[in-house]
């Protein structure tokens, strides 16, 4: 299955998280980044460890920096859990074994040194899958499985170098149980009204 997918489009947003539009993927990023659709995913193995991931040095965005399992952008018309294993797959070669929405709501706003934007409405998912990975060059510069509790120290340090996305995230995950097995799954028609299967995309 993987395999990089050219001509990749995401989904543009307005304030309420209602489709848009869509647009290149490799076009979007710039100093004045549209709102669009994305996700984040925590990949746990059985252990509980946690799968953190540096950003290959090659990518256009954040290269280099270390941050979440993995993240990505569903293609239009794409389920969110759908995606979050086709980047899993694409990314760490890993095949997720449970992907569970944690974080429905989460959206930020990020801004590089060089003025490059970020800025999406980005889902939060639990995912469970066992080493080994197997990474992308062009996606993934190194992988490190750690207990939960220790990252979660590691990044209150005001030198951790995680990315902005990731950080923000720690803060709502960090008030959840420490035991991330007994995170609540929230339900899908929190979601963003783009990301929602038709069924729960009524007004």
């Amino acid at each position: 299955m993987r395999g990089a997918a050219p001509g990749e489009q995401v989904v543009l947003l307005d304030e309420d998280g209602h489709r848009i539009g869509i647009a290149d993927k490799a076009t979007v990023h710039t100093r004045d980044t549209p709102l669009h659709l994305a996700f984040s995913c925590y990949v746990f193995d059985s252990d509980n460890r946690f799968l953190l991931s540096r950003r290959a040095l090659s990518k256009p965005t954040w290269p280099g920096i270390w941050t979440n399992s993995c993240c990505g952008h569903p293609g239009p018309d794409e389920d969110l859990t759908d995606a979050v294993a086709r980047r899993l797959d694409r990314e760490l070669g890993l095949t997720a074994t449970a992907i569970d929405l944690i974080l429905p709501k989460f959206r930020y706003r990020a801004v590089m040194p060089d003025g490059t934007v970020e800025f999406e409405m980005c889902p939060v998912y639990r995912v469970r899958a066992d080493p080994p990975a197997h990474p992308a060059a062009d996606e993934v510069e190194e992988l490190r499985w750690l207990d939960w509790a220790f990252f979660l120290e590691c990044s209150l340090a005001p030198d951790s170098g995680l990315s902005p996305w990731c950080l923000q995230q720690l803060d709502q995950l960090r008030t959840l149980d420490h035991d991330v097995s007994r995170w609540p799954v929230a339900d899908a028609a929190e979601l963003p009204p783009a990301a929602r299967a038709p069924h729960l995309s009524a007004p």
